[in-house]
């Protein structure tokens, strides 16, 4: 058992923030939020003068599946000897002991939704899972997030030679996809036990079964304005759930990413503008879009910039305008909510995961420390 005392506690909930409370875990989990808490036999973390978090939440990144390491071998981001590779799944190329998913938590990031990265039309499945084990399977908070999607630049640039030279082309490749998935689950139904009649087992259209009828989100890559529309587009054409994933021309079409009803995962900003797509990149924008009504989730897109620096990412949209409070929650349970594990994570309530940041500041400040990480109810870093 841990009893962390008196510490600025940040719950994400709607007690908000307690200027001195006291957290109680017991069996991994949180027992108890209040004040002159005591129990016996636990180990004391005396957070007077502290700021107490939940466990920080990445909605979108890579770490484990594309390394740290810049050797090509660790690289697994995108299967790219097909644009179309909806039947890949992040659980089975993440390396939990790559060093990013240490220094993750050492940032106070406890929980990560990781999977393939942007280069094809469908990509393959996203996981969400803990940042301390040894064992993906055993980390694992949820196996399949969502169903990763690509448009613009990067669908083009990785296919140029081969299948996709424009923008049209992956939107095609999109609806092609969608509509041989209705047409195999057509058949499914029709065939009901007759085998004689169900169609041949196709393990890409079986995987986006899931996308199609709606249970499955697309987790949808576009940073300019007209990828961001196009994927609205076809979410509306098929009645798909998505996440708008980076949005970083979303600031310029505020109406229509508000219209739409989905959230927005921004980000990575602490980058240079490399390619033409980004050109208009701005922390303003998770800023703007949240003032607007947009439910916001910001990222690092890490590796890309690296996980721990999450916070500060919060903490550069706050320096361009966003609401301190909203920019806290874009990296806890707003983040949380959109990757759907919200019931475990990304706030301090009693019977959700002992997930806990403990620092000496505003963790969305580059001068703080982290002083605890508490994941599942165990102290796995102490600075």
């Amino acid at each position: 058992m841990i009893l962390v005392k008196n510490g600025k506690t940040f719950t994400m909930e709607k007690e908000g923030i307690l200027e001195e409370a006291d957290v109680l875990v017991e069996d991994g989990k949180i027992k108890a939020i209040g004040k002159d808490l005591s129990e016996e036999n636990c180990i004391v973390i005396d957070a007077k003068g502290k700021y107490v978090y939940p466990g920080i939440v990445e909605a979108h990144c890579h770490i484990g599946i594309g390394e740290y390491s810049i050797r090509v071998e660790g690289q697994d981001y995108n299967e790219t000897s097909d644009p179309v590779t909806p039947h890949m799944r992040a659980i089975d190329g993440i390396y939990p002991l790559d060093e990013s998913v240490a220094l993750a938590r050492q940032g106070g990031v406890t929980t990560v939704c990781a999977g393939p990265g942007s280069a094809n039309v469908f990509g393959g499945t996203f996981t969400a899972f803990k940042t301390y084990g040894k064992n993906i399977d055993k980390m694992v908070l949820k196996y399949d997030v969502a169903m990763k999607s690509a448009f613009g630049e990067n669908p083009k640039m990785c296919y140029q030679s081969t299948s996709i030279k424009t923008r049209m082309n992956t939107a095609a490749l999109f609806r092609e996809a969608m509509f041989k998935t209705k047409e195999y689950i057509a058949k499914k139904e029709l065939a009901v036990d007759d085998i004689s009649k169900t169609p041949a087992f196709d393990m890409k259209l079986e995987s986006l079964i899931p996308v199609v009828k709606g249970e499955l989100p697309v987790k949808a890559h576009a940073h300019r304005s007209d990828d961001i529309l196009t994927s609205i587009r076809l979410a509306k054409e098929f009645g798909l759930k998505i996440t708008l994933d980076h949005c970083t021309e979303g600031h310029l079409i505020i109406d229509e990413v508000l219209e739409s009803g989905f959230p927005a995962i921004v980000g990575p900003s602490l980058i240079g503008k490399s390619k033409y797509e980004v050109k208009n990149l701005t922390f303003e924008t998770p800023g703007i879009l949240s003032k607007a009504g947009v439910k916001i989730a910001i990222t690092t897109d890490a590796p890309v910039v690296p996980q721990e620096y999450l916070p500060i990412c919060a903490g550069l949209a706050v320096k361009s305008g966003m609401d301190a409070y909203e920019a806290l929650k874009a990296i806890t349970i707003n983040s949380a909510e959109i990757i759907g594990v919200a019931d475990r994570v990304g706030s301090l309530k009693v019977g959700k995961d002992a997930d806990i940041v403990i620092t000496d500041g505003d963790i969305m400040k580059i001068s703080t420390n982290v002083l605890y990480t508490i994941i599942d109810g165990e102290i796995i870093y102490q600075h």
